[in-house]
């Protein structure tokens, strides 16, 4: 049974925006699968399929905190075996939370997190990585200020946007966008502030509206969405009510939008939900296999299925799965 999680606003949101999201429906999961488990701790996950072939990265390190964290690419023809591509690693810093997807110009673009070991100028620096076939990697590329942890880059129209928070303690988030995802710029240096705001998940309509799914850990933890017309410097934001972790969002070919994220009432699991925006409310429909240290899924819809890398403890070790889902 589908449960309702969030709460109906009395108007629909005031920008402009027309139609509704398509019906829900029924979900299979039709397999999960444990790809990786060398590591200690092998945790925050993404995913992306470019050119015939899988890619999923993930921090692997002696623990969900620790100074060795190092990024693992693995790769796959079929999504069912999987092999290390590559290995990243940083002299300076526990590299942390790595997102993979493709650039305008059709080249793998891999971001994450330095934890910088001390001492040091600052606590974080964002980094990103360019590849062309995801086994050879450039340089590291420094992104965005020291200490804004810049979570998810999405590539849209030939520019990257992303959403970075604070890790000094200020507890605010920032907006960045670039041409080229190397130079960020932030025309809204302070997006949002109220309740440590943090991870996000973005997706585009097809009016290039973008809606951003947001994390939050102070006092009053529940979700937050954001939503903006182009040029994204004017904000609206919506409470959902409910706390997650790892937010993740996908925007399907029938317009309907996905959320998978770290639920946190009674069991703590990562499940799948339908967003509807408008109201907006999240309905859990499908809680993947986990329990425990979990979640920071990334979500792929390929060959009329949707397409779920995550981490979980649930089997007893800290490890990675990709689950397929039929909607």
């Amino acid at each position: 049974m589908k449960r309702m999680i969030g709460h109906p606003l009395a108007a629909l949101l005031a920008i402009g925006l027309a139609g509704s999201p398509a019906p829900l429906s029924a979900a299979e999961l039709l397999g999960v699968q444990r790809i990786w488990d060398a590591a200690p701790h092998n945790a925050f996950t993404d995913l992306v399929h470019h050119r015939g072939q899988w890619f999923c990265v993930f921090r692997e390190g002696q623990g969900h905190v620790s100074p060795d964290g190092a990024i693992r690419v693995l790769s796959s023809a079929d999504g069912t075996n999987w092999q290390s591509a590559a290995r990243l690693t940083s002299p300076t810093a526990d590299l942390r939370d790595p997102k993979i997807t493709v650039t305008s110009q059709g080249r793998l673009y891999l971001s994450a997190a330095g934890a910088l070991h001390q001492p040091a100028a600052g606590k974080h620096q964002s980094l990103v990585w360019f590849s062309d076939d995801g086994r050879q990697w450039g340089e590291p590329v420094p992104v965005a200020e020291v200490n804004q942890w810049l979570w998810r880059i999405v590539w849209h129209k030939e520019a990257a946007y992303g959403v970075g928070y604070d890790t000094l303690g200020e507890r605010f988030i920032r907006w960045y966008s670039s041409p080229d995802g190397r130079q960020f710029k932030s025309p809204v240096p302070n997006l949002f502030s109220a309740g440590y705001p943090n991870e996000t998940g973005l997706a585009f309509l097809p009016d290039d509206t973008v809606l951003c799914l947001l994390r939050r850990d102070g006092e009053k933890a529940s979700g937050q969405l954001g939503i903006a017309a182009p040029p994204y410097t004017q904000w609206q934001w919506r409470d959902l009510g409910v706390k997650i972790g790892g937010p993740q969002l996908i925007r399907l070919p029938d317009a309907r939008l996905v959320a998978a994220v770290r639920l946190y009432d009674g069991q703590v699991r990562t499940s799948l939900a339908w967003l509807d925006w408008q109201k907006p409310a999240l309905t859990e429909f499908l809680k993947l296999p986990s329990g425990g240290d979990t979640s920071y899924p990334g979500l792929v819809w390929h060959a009329g299925l949707l397409w779920v890398s995550y981490y979980s403890s649930h089997e007893g070790k800290t490890a990675i799965y990709l689950a397929q889902v039929r909607l």
